[in-house]
Parts: C-alpha cells; structure tokens; sequence
C-alpha cells in the first residue's frame, strides 16, 4: 500500500506561487510521518494564505481526510515561516487527536466495566 505525503496531497490556493511548492513540502516534513497512516488518495492538504506579509496576515490549513471531519488549523503570526511551522503543528496534533480517539482503547463502548 503507498501510503499518504505533504508531497502528493498538498494543493496551495491563495496567496502561494508554485515555486514555493517544493520548499513548503521541506517545512511540512514532520507532517509526513502522521500522513503515512492514511493510504495514498486519502488527504487533501489546502494551503492558503490571505493578506500575505501584513500584520493581518492569516493562514489556513485545511486537511480532508477520506471517512473523516475536515480539519483546519489557523494562523495569525506576521512571520510566513512562523505561521507555516504553527499550522504544521497544529495539524499534527489535530490528527493525533483524532486517531487516539478512535483507536479501541480509547473507545468507552469497547471498554470492559
């Protein structure tokens, strides 16, 4: 099974240029490890940044992840590398939150009383 990447699955929307892809995927890498769970085809990545380089600046990163609710992490940091790292850390933890919660042992109805 080929599993899941930043690489394969990010799409950059508003306020990112294509040439910027390959150094975003770099930034992202920790972001891979939590990918590889998922099969190849199964996330969709949406990177999108509004009022780029103002102190209004807001960045969003969406993942829609087959057979589970969209998650979105945010950013309002000025800094573009910074806003980058936090919405990377912030999906990382959305997504171990969601499988934890979903994995048996975390499930009440499975627990023995």
């Amino acid at each position: 099974m080929t599993t899941a990447s930043v690489a394969t699955s990010l799409q950059l929307t508003s306020g990112f240029q294509a040439s910027e892809f390959d150094g975003i995927v770099e930034l992202f890498a920790r972001l891979d490890e939590r990918m590889r769970s998922f099969r190849e085809g199964a996330v969709d990545l949406l990177l999108g940044v509004k009022e780029r380089d103002t102190a209004s600046q807001r960045m969003v990163l969406e993942a829609r992840i087959a057979g589970r609710p969209t998650l979105v992490a945010t950013s309002d940091l000025p800094d573009l590398d910074a806003a980058l790292a936090e919405v990377r850390d912030d999906l990382i933890r959305q997504i171990t939150d969601a499988k934890n919660r979903t994995e048996p042992q975390n499930n009440r109805n499975l627990r023995s009383s």
